[in-house]
């Protein structure tokens, strides 16, 4: 007669049940409600605000601590979760007195899920403590790598509470395994004992009675290790067939007894039928081990429903394995898709702190991107366990030399402006100081050259800025307030000096320039200087007259003293006696000019920096005349090498 260990042994034992299948079983999301990093308040900060990814993060921090419970044990994984108590907001005070109570009040077997949500829930206040501490620490001026958190007397108490929940643990899981072995040793008895029952000389209802004590003896015994169940359990039911196969018992009582198994087993093929309808995937498999387990502790049914009862039964449990399959199969696509976003937001982060950053603009620029990339981060969920913790540090890492980095440039920064501050307040005094000066044109141009200076000079930390500048500011004002009202009443006075410029003008274009030579120049130069001020619509075009009468004077002048000089020149050339003091003047006068030849070269060469420089019309004009004088001068000089050569001539026709 066929049996059904055969048939049972493949669909009985469970899919999928590997370690990593069973943490992800009990997997729950990533995504963190707290921010990473909040912007920067202002342009001196440079920390991270908030701590991010508090999971995580606190998960890894009570690793380090030595806080790993282990690989979960079937029976933590088959316990039913027990609904989780709400520890937002408590303190670490509070979550160890609730671990300490968890401990004391419920079974070991049940914490696990408790003590993994009180412990990442203890070391997000932890570490917020510490971080709240070293930020203290750093902007007391101390060096942040010499920083070492106080002992925390919670955190000391935490770990004596987690070393006895993993005494207790152990113990118990200890236990279960003697219990096992112990088992283990009942059911080969059983098993031997059935075996005897074959061979004994008792009555038929005897024997069947102390065969159904077995049969339920063996239902009471616990588990037995797992590596023993599948042998085990088809060297007892090959056993249970021999007893219906070779022993003659009472027919009815048979059927009877068949006819039990059968109701049992149908309702279990149905209970596995409705679990395959079920929408929780891994709830309904977990559901079919015990369902597996009861067909296995039940005894034959009539041959006649044997086959189609058992493929009924194995029908259900190969759509509801198939579902817990795909959907493991599917988690770890979706994990393995996890890790290829979570790896490139890392290369996009570490390309932030690759970049060269500069200035303020770009920083904030770069962290507004960094905060865009942490937003997504938290959107993704676990990476494959084998990569998650390794990925995130990945993640971490580039993070935290980004804000590194961000920190030493506003430390740098934080020193600059400290110095603009003190540069703004010496800018500052002396404002004040010409702010009461009657020295109008003296105190007009230094207080012109102090805004320029302030301007070239940097930014001050926000707290002080609108203070200093709106110092400075009045201190401007004020000056030039007091200036205003004070040349509002001389208007009839400008009125009256652009009289005398003109009639001035006049003067110096009736006049007999070469007569007075330099000297009258000086003077009308003079007279012009010490008239006032004019009206300011008249000041741009009176002032170009005037310049062009002066450059006319110069220019007659230059001109007349041109002809005087070549003349003199050409006499003391007459006067040289022998070649060799015509040669040594004309040496002397060609270096000269070759000289000049070079300077003029390197200013027509700077005329192309000083483009690039504020004022920078008025320098360039101020080179092209040094480029025009000294092109006059090296004519002059080259005419006076022409007269050398001409009396070099003239000496060697005699």
């Amino acid at each position: 007669m066929a049996t059904e260990k055969t048939n049972l042994t493949a669909p009985a034992e469970p899919v999928g049940t590997t370690a990593e299948d069973t943490q992800t079983t009990t997997m729950t999301t990533n995504v963190s409600t707290d921010d990473t990093y909040s912007n920067l308040p202002n342009e001196e900060s440079a920390q991270p605000m908030s701590e991010a990814f508090a999971d995580e993060e606190a998960a890894l921090a009570a690793d380090e601590a030595g806080l790993d419970i282990g690989e979960e044990t079937a029976e933590e994984v088959e316990a039913a979760p027990v609904a989780g108590d709400d520890l937002t907001g408590l303190s670490e005070e509070e979550l160890v007195a609730l671990f300490a109570s968890k401990i004391e009040s419920e079974p070991v077997q049940t914490l696990r899920p408790v003590v993994e949500a009180i412990k990442i829930a203890f070391y997000k206040q932890h570490r917020a403590k510490v971080d709240a501490e070293r930020k203290a620490f750093v902007e007391a001026g101390n060096d942040e790598e010499t920083f070492t958190p106080t002992p925390d007397e919670y955190e000391q108490r935490f770990k004596e509470l987690f070393a006895i929940y993993r005494e207790h643990r152990d113990k118990h899981i200890a236990m279960l395994e003697a219990d096992k072995a112990e088992n283990l040793k009942i059911k080969l008895q059983i098993i031997e004992e059935l075996k005897e029952l074959i061979n004994s000389d008792e009555t038929m209802n005897t024997t069947f009675t102390r065969f159904r004590e077995l049969q339920q003896k063996w239902k009471e015994t616990g588990l037995v290790p797992q590596q023993n169940v599948k042998d085990l359990w088809e060297t007892y039911n090959l056993h249970v067939e021999n007893f219906y196969n070779f022993i003659k018992i009472n027919k009815e009582l048979r059927d009877l007894d068949l006819k039990k198994n059968y109701e049992i087993k149908l309702a279990l093929a149905e209970q596995a039928e409705a679990l395959a309808l079920e929408t929780q995937v891994v709830e309904s498999f977990r559901k079919l081990q015990k369902l597996h387990d009861e067909w296995r502790e039940t005894g034959p049914v009539a041959t006649e429903y044997k086959e189609v009862l058992w493929e009924r039964f194995k029908e259900a449990s190969s759509r509801i394995n198939k579902r817990h399959q795909e959907h493991f199969e599917q988690l770890k696509a979706e994990q393995n898709k996890n890790l290829a976003l979570k790896s490139e937001l890392c290369e996009k982060t570490e390309a932030l702190s690759a970049q060269p950053i500069l200035t303020r603009k770009e920083w904030n620029k770069a962290s507004d991107e960094l905060l865009e990339i942490q937003k997504v981060w938290k959107t993704i969920g676990f990476a494959p366990k084998r990569d998650n913790n390794r990925i995130y540090e990945r993640f971490r890492a580039a993070c935290d030399k980004f804000f590194e980095l961000k920190r030493e440039f506003y430390a740098g920064m934080k020193s600059e402006m400290e110095h603009n501050l003190a540069l703004k307040s010496e800018l500052c005094e002396q404002a004040e100081a010409l702010a009461v000066s009657e020295d109008w044109k003296h105190a007009t141009d230094e207080l012109i050259a102090l805004q320029a200076k302030w301007k070239q000079t940097g930014p001050v930390a926000r707290r002080h800025s609108d203070v200093i500048w709106k110092r400075f500011r009045a201190a401007c004002d004020k000056f030039f307030e007091r200036k205003a009202a004070h040349f509002s009443s001389i208007d009839s006075e400008h009125e009256q000096n652009l009289k005398l410029k003109q009639a001035l003008i006049e003067e110096m274009r009736a006049a007999d320039i070469k007569s007075g030579g330099f000297e009258a120049v000086k003077e009308f130069q003079r007279r012009w200087s010490q008239i006032g001020f004019v009206p300011i619509k008249q000041k741009d075009a009176l002032q170009k007259e005037y310049k062009s009468i002066v450059d006319e004077m110069f220019q007659t002048l230059r001109s007349s003293e041109r002809d005087r000089s070549m003349k003199r020149f050409k006499e003391r050339v007459s006067n040289m006696k022998g070649g060799s003091q015509l040669r040594s003047e004309r040496e002397r006068l060609y270096n000269k000019v070759r000289q000049m030849e070079q300077d003029i070269a390197l200013l027509e060469n700077n005329i192309g920096f000083f483009s690039k420089s504020k004022n920078a019309e008025s320098l360039i004009a101020d080179v092209r005349e040094n480029i025009e004088r000294t092109k006059r001068d090296m004519a002059e000089l080259i005419e006076k090498i022409c007269l050398i050569d001409e009396e070099e001539k003239k000496n060697a026709a005699k």
